[in-house]
């Protein structure tokens, strides 16, 4: 069998993979909800759903740095990466250890292929396929519920010291425009550029997310008094997992209007 993964590059398998390493939170979460959580043999300290899956997997490192000996020694027949979130470097040298499927996501599209292409690969196409259903009934039901509401300029930020907010061309970027939130981030030359606080005080709105930096009350308060427009704190995993985590994404980003 083959699978073509999102660079385009196209893997072969002699059988349906059994032992998995995802090095990925997202990626993680999504491939326990197509009922593989046992096929699961390596993860990264950041995959915290479900909770207690770092109890019963071996962590493997980070996203951006993990330990090669220790995942050779799981012997997988797939690592599922993804280009934003692992480093060209490691799945270089991952190669050499298993076949490594690489995601690539900028929209919410992007990740209904995603979730199709691994159910496709490890034959829970019918899992898959009912996923995408929910997730598409959820996000047609949000944008009547949006329907007739004003575009509030936004930016979001995932970093402090300095902040760096999210761009157009991310998955985060995508998000803000499925809420009618016109992002003010338009600099070219960068996914996650810099910005400064005269940048931010175009937007209507600031939203802090609570990662990869864990913004607080504290840091927004701090900034509304500085800028004096409206700052929220967000849940960063509504808008930055793509996967099974979209099906709840919706529900969330009513309540955040």
């Amino acid at each position: 069998m083959e699978s073509k993964d999102q660079l385009r590059r196209i893997h072969h398998f002699d059988k349906i993979p059994s032992r998995i390493v995802s090095l990925v939170p997202s990626q993680t979460e999504l491939l326990v909800d197509l009922g593989l959580r046992e096929r699961l043999v390596g993860i990264t300290k950041f995959c915290v759903h479900p909770q207690e899956l770092r109890k019963q997997k071996v962590v493997v490192g980070g996203t951006k740095q993990v330990k090669f000996e220790k995942i050779a020694s799981l012997q997988p027949d797939i690592i599922i990466a993804n280009k934003e979130e692992n480093t060209l470097e490691m799945v270089t040298e991952l190669q050499r250890i298993a076949p490594v499927w690489v995601s690539d996501i900028y929209t919410v599209g992007d990740s209904l292929d995603f979730i199709l292409a691994m159910g496709a690969l490890f034959r829970r196409d019918e899992l898959a396929a009912d996923l995408k259903k929910a997730i598409a009934t959820a996000r047609t039901d949000f944008k009547k519920h949006i329907q007739g509401k004003a575009v509030i300029k936004t930016a979001y930020l995932i970093w402090k010291l300095p902040y760096m907010a999210a761009g157009h061309n991310t998955f985060i970027g995508d998000l803000l425009r499925e809420n009618v939130f016109e992002n003010i981030i338009t600099d070219p030359k960068g996914r996650y550029p810099e910005v400064d606080l005269k940048t931010l005080q175009q937007a209507d709105q600031i939203l802090l997310s609570s990662e990869p930096y864990p913004f607080k009350e504290k840091d927004r308060a701090e900034l509304e008094a500085q800028l004096g427009v409206t700052v929220k704190l967000v849940d960063g995993e509504y808008f930055s997992w793509y996967g099974s985590r979209l099906r709840q994404a919706y529900e969330y980003f009513k309540r955040l209007h």
